[in-house]
């Protein structure tokens, strides 16, 4: 594998391919084929088969490279560090802090591992580095002191320099004084060692604020220290200077008013994307403001992708049920299928493979073989292309609009292209789609609210995705199509770019995608206008890969204004045999 990092190809992926892109890289680094990548706002993290990364706009709002930096340092956890015994340290407004210097101390740690292993991901922990410490910038002002030192304690293992506004008199006063503690750090070999020098700089910290340490820089009473329940404010190098609340206000707790920020939030790279939006929120004010309207969007973005599901029922449909499906399909489709057969047969096209060791005497080669007596291959073989290395790919809407004699007859329209194709020896595969709410994510779109994200961006906010794989590429058990059911809400976009991303790895000379549906886009609480305008960016995104697109619009004209190549079945007995003749003529036009 190429040690400069497998992600380096991908930095110009573009759109609905960046989700599949991250998966395969983190397949490939891990070495674990089931590992799979999903956006959250609860980001980062790591998880048993899966790597959870922060949310991000689809559309340019965080830099790709960033992302891919997020998961070499996800993708190092899951390889190099403990992850049970970071989990099981204390939480909260004082022990958190412990925590969160054992995860900064691994973090330092398992990244240089894995850049020993692939020293092409210098470039994208390079640019999270820097993406962090932009972020830490922004809410310096409003960060707690332990907050701060953590940062610096980051920094300094990074062999980075403090910026001018982070050097503040205690601050390297605390560095200053735990110098010992940070060449530990530095040469932590394990988790476990990471978390014991952790707590001991704590503590170390903790006596020089009692005043149990012998040290200049610091005041005999700071305003601050590692366990002051307040958030900095904005003020000059010499962070003692601050002056002193009164007892009522240090009493409180922070505020949005006075600047506070929740005792838990983590900073650097270990910080969510989402703590910086809901940040953003705070300084331009509540949603709906003045001044605060989000740029209108193209895409749809989902608040989360890691409540969305994918099941592969390939193979596990009821056998008297297909096997009824298919003897209807044949009869509907049979004349259809040998008329595409002759035509197929002959359009096979012959071509030789000359300078062969045995086979035809090449009579192009003869004089050759008169005067190079050494020459041996004098043959020519007969090799035929056959005009079926295609991949074809149905979609269909589950919708809950598609209940009744419409899905039926979707079911027995995937059935007979599906059991031609296979019969033809083309490759294809059978894919349906909806969206149901989820309580999960309602719950994360809550917290998300309650904690005064800004979530206008997003326009899914509380449905996941049913993604359902009825007959897979290669498989040759087609009973999975029996099962094709109908769901509630249709995201079209996100559908579409999920099943072009799978037909776009699937090798072939020539990719064809069918989507059968019955509307326009829709989510229950999505706007309308977003899904539109989404659907029709992943058609001209799908359009440029070279992808073959058809909309087959099942008594509805909406694909109209979607596909530029589209048929509108009027009648829905039409639908096998329209659609078995459109993929016919895709199929003999070169």
């Amino acid at each position: 594998m190429n040690a400069r990092h497998p992600a380096h190809l991908q930095r110009d992926t573009q759109g609905f391919a960046f989700e599949s892109t991250l998966g395969k890289v983190a397949r490939v680094l891990t070495g674990q084929y089931g590992v799979t990548v999903v956006f959250s706002p609860d980001g980062p993290r790591v998880e048993p088969g899966r790597i959870v990364i922060p949310d991000y706009e689809a559309d340019g709002g965080v830099d790709r490279d960033v992302l891919i930096g997020y998961l070499d340092l996800l993708v190092a956890r899951a390889k190099h560090a403990s992850l049970a015994q970071l989990d099981a340290l204390p939480q909260g407004p004082h022990a958190g802090i412990t925590a969160k210097l054992a995860q900064v101390i691994d973090d330092r740690r398992v990244c240089a591992q894995l850049l020993d292993e692939y020293p092409g991901a210098r470039w994208f922990i390079g640019k999270l580095r820097a993406h962090a410490a932009e972020r830490v910038r922004q809410r310096w002002s409003k960060l707690h002191w332990r907050d701060r030192l953590a940062w610096l304690v980051e920094r300094t293992l990074w062999d980075e320099t403090p910026a001018r506004n982070e050097a503040s008199h205690s601050l390297l006063a605390a560095l200053h004084a735990a110098q010992d503690l940070l060449h530990k750090a530095r040469a932590s070999d394990s988790t476990a060692r990471s978390i014991a020098v952790a707590a001991e700089l704590v503590a170390r910290v903790r006596a020089l604020s009692a005043g149990d340490a012998n040290n200049m820089m610091f005041t005999a009473g700071p305003a601050e220290d590692i366990d002051t329940e307040t958030a900095a404010a904005s003020f000059g190098d010499d962070d003692t200077a601050l002056p002193a609340r009164d007892d009522a206000a240090a009493a409180s707790p922070p505020s949005e008013k006075d600047g506070g920020a929740p005792s838990d939030d983590a900073v650097g790279m270990g910080q969510t994307l989402a703590d910086s939006a809901s940040a953003s929120t705070r300084d331009a004010g509540q949603p709906g403001a003045a001044g605060t309207s989000p740029p209108p969007m193209r895409l749809s973005i989902p608040l989360a992708t890691e409540f969305d599901e994918i099941t592969d029922v390939t193979g596990h449909g009821d056998s008297a049920a297909w096997r009824a499906l298919r003897a209807q399909a044949r009869a509907d489709t049979a004349p259809l299928k040998e008329k595409l057969e002759r035509a197929l047969s002959a359009d096979e096209r012959v071509r030789w493979r000359r300078e062969q060791e045995r086979g035809d005497i090449d009579r192009t080669a003869l004089a050759k073989l008169a005067t190079s007596p050494g020459y041996r291959t004098p043959f020519r073989t007969q090799r035929v292309t056959k005009g079926r290395d295609v991949a074809v790919s149905l979609l269909i809407d589950r919708s809950g609009s598609m209940a009744g004699r419409k899905i039926e007859l979707a079911r027995l329209c995937a059935s007979a292209l599906c059991d031609a194709l296979t019969q033809l020896s083309f490759d294809c595969e059978v894919l349906g789609y909806c969206s149901l709410e989820s309580a999960p994510m309602r719950q994360l779109y809550e917290r998300q609210l309650a904690a005064g994200a800004d979530l206008r961006r997003y326009n899914r906010c509380v449905e996941r995705l049913d993604q359902k794989i009825y007959k897979r590429f290669g498989a040759t058990d087609l009973s999975g199509i029996a099962e094709i059911d109908c769901g509630h809400e249709n995201p079209d976009g996100e559908a579409l770019a999920w099943a072009a991303t799978r037909l776009a790895d699937h090798p072939a000379a020539r990719r064809i995608l069918m989507v059968f549906s019955d509307g326009y886009p829709s989510t229950g609480d999505g706007d309308p206008r977003v899904l539109r305008s989404d659907l029709r960016e992943r058609v001209a995104a799908i359009g440029k890969r070279g992808i073959e697109l058809v909309g087959i619009g099942v008594l509805t004209d909406a694909v109209e204004d979607f596909y530029p190549r589209n048929v509108v079945i009027s009648r829905l007995a039409e639908l096998p045999a329209t659609a078995f003749s459109v993929l016919s003529s895709m199929l003999l036009t070169r």
